[in-house]
């Protein structure tokens, strides 16, 4: 119980020290999650356009005030917040747990600054399966075989994407993220994948007990 306590901790400071970085009049990217969870009520009060990545997040965000509206209008971001699986030292993660991380990864990419939020057990030394896919619907089964060429590739037994796509997991060595990337990218089947490059985070706050601590990615 103890150690689950400050787990919720860790993510609440974490979250809230992003909340931070908030302005009145910003338009915002709200990520998916537990943690994420802990960053909405800190945003009540401030005047902002946000933009969900799942509708429990969507529907969350509404019920404590924040104007939450469909992502067809807006083409930047100030900022987008999120949280993630697993937190590299070179900065490359692994996100979609919650099954999102396509919408996660296009709200990530809108945005000019993304900031990745988590716990003190996020950050790992090297990234490791499972690594989430999004797949399409329509022949689904050929595509997890013809991506056992490259690795263990699993149906997740889970609900579909926010947007209708087949929830499945790779379970190969990940190796060099950038080559993984690439190549699950390739395969015509995959809608996306969970990798998300360094290239995309501009912060990563982690908690530690009740302090916050920002990662020097790289």
């Amino acid at each position: 119980m103890g150690a689950d306590i400050d787990t919720q901790t860790e993510k609440r400071v974490a979250a809230e020290a992003a909340a931070e970085l908030v302005e009145d009049g910003m338009t915002v990217g709200l990520g998916t999650g537990s943690t994420v969870a802990f960053l909405l009520p800190a945003l009540v009060g401030l005047e902002l356009r946000c933009v969900a990545t799942s509708v429990e997040t969507e529907e969350l965000g509404r019920e404590l005030g924040l104007v939450v509206e469909p992502f067809d209008s807006l083409v930047k971001l100030d900022i987008a917040i999120d949280g993630a699986d697993q937190i590299a030292p070179d900065g490359w993660l692994v996100k979609g747990g919650g099954g999102a991380h396509t919408r996660e990864k296009i709200v990530a990419a809108t945005a000019q600054r993304f900031v990745v939020i988590g716990d003190s057990s996020k950050p790992t030394d090297k990234l490791a399966p499972p690594v989430p896919l999004e797949l399409f619907k329509f022949g689904f089964l050929a595509t997890i075989e013809r991506l056992g060429e490259i690795g263990d590739v699993r149906r997740r037994d889970a609900q579909a994407s926010p947007d209708g796509g087949v929830i499945a997991d790779y379970f190969g060595d990940v190796g060099d993220a950038a080559e993984l990337a690439a190549r699950l990218s390739a395969e015509p089947g995959v809608v996306d994948h969970g990798l998300f490059p360094a290239s995309m985070v501009s912060d990563v706050l982690i908690g530690r007990g009740g302090e916050v601590e920002r990662l020097t990615i790289g």
